[in-house]
């Protein structure tokens, strides 16, 4: 699995670079105040205290993919074309449910919920990932791949790669891509995916490719006449790495402890956040109910200024 490493190691610095010279870019065209340049540091002090945890090793994770690739039904080269199609999207896949579960299923949330933490988005939100996603376990979503028959150090540098992509989509500069928003993960695509707006929530999972979406019904494109608004639905003002980084774990173990039975233990770990075992949490839905929308993303919903609607959801 180093390659994966590797690959990520070497392109960190210029992809720190390319942040700093928007950030510069953005600054001088809209003014110093403009830019959040304390945020940006925080991304950047994420970043390099989780490529320092990289080098901590699991051995689960390890012990699990050399499991499934023991156990593989095939063995496949990357000899012919076929094969790396095949890589490609079974890694697409892949990828796309990983990062549904990690908005819809509140133990990959505690995680996730970093990356979407910034409440402006630019290139340095990119790398801001959060530091517990070996402990959360997010890699297993990729063993299908081993199982197959894929090396699985292969299938951690597709995921690097994939990763690598999506760092120039966390822009708000670039405009809309014409025929490509049908295909491609866009900027646009993505603008949608990091907006806390009740009509935008929990959309537009895609890494390279938007086509599973599309497929699965999670699509929803960016509208002219509702912004994207950034950061949690409840925004962290805070510029405290630790408050970033745990805050979403310190309410889930909060949650935790005044269980009462073992199926709030587990609605409080692998439902959606907000979940409540009374039925009157907020969760996606009960927002968009509450708010007269409906409960699944719709490209025709009422625009909702989600400043004024319910706030209680990381």
């Amino acid at each position: 699995m180093n390659l994966g490493l590797t690959i990520l190691a070497l392109a960190f610095p210029f992809i720190v670079l390319a942040s700093l010279i928007e950030a510069v870019v953005l600054s001088r065209r809209q003014g110093m105040a403009a830019y959040d340049w304390r945020a940006a540091a925080v991304s950047l002090f994420d970043a390099l205290v989780r490529n320092l945890l990289r080098l901590v090793p699991l051995p689960f994770l390890g012990a699990a993919f050399a499991w499934a690739y023991e156990h593989r039904v095939a063995t496949i080269e990357l000899e012919a074309v076929w094969a790396f199609v095949l890589l490609f999207f079974g890694q697409e896949f892949c990828y796309y449910w990983y990062h549904r579960a990690a908005h819809r299923v509140r133990w990959f949330w505690a995680t996730h919920a970093v990356h979407h933490s910034p409440n402006q988005l630019n290139l340095s939100a990119a790398y801001r990932l959060g530091w517990t996603g070996k402990i959360t376990g997010t890699l297993v979503f990729f063993l299908p791949l081993a199982w197959l028959g894929f090396d699985p150090g292969v299938v951690v540098a597709t995921l690097a790669a994939n990763l690598l992509y999506q760092f120039w989509i966390h822009a708000t500069w670039i405009p809309r891509l014409g025929w490509l928003e049908y295909v491609l993960n866009t900027p646009s695509a993505h603008r949608v995916h990091h907006a806390s707006n009740l009509e935008y929530l929990d959309a537009n999972y895609g890494g390279v490719l938007i086509i599973f979406d599309r497929l699965f019904g999670t699509y929803v494109p960016e509208r002219d006449d509702t912004p994207c608004v950034y950061g949690w639905v409840r925004p962290i003002r805070s510029y405290n790495p630790l408050a970033i980084e745990f805050t979403t774990w310190a309410s889930l173990a909060r949650d935790l402890l005044s269980a009462r039975s073992l199926r709030e233990v587990g609605g409080y770990l692998f439902g959606p956040p907000g979940w409540r075992p009374d039925g009157a949490g907020e969760t996606t839905e009960a927002l968009r109910a509450a708010a007269g929308l409906a409960t699944t993303p719709s490209v025709t919903a009422t625009a909702v200024n989600t400043q004024t609607a319910p706030q209680s959801r990381a």
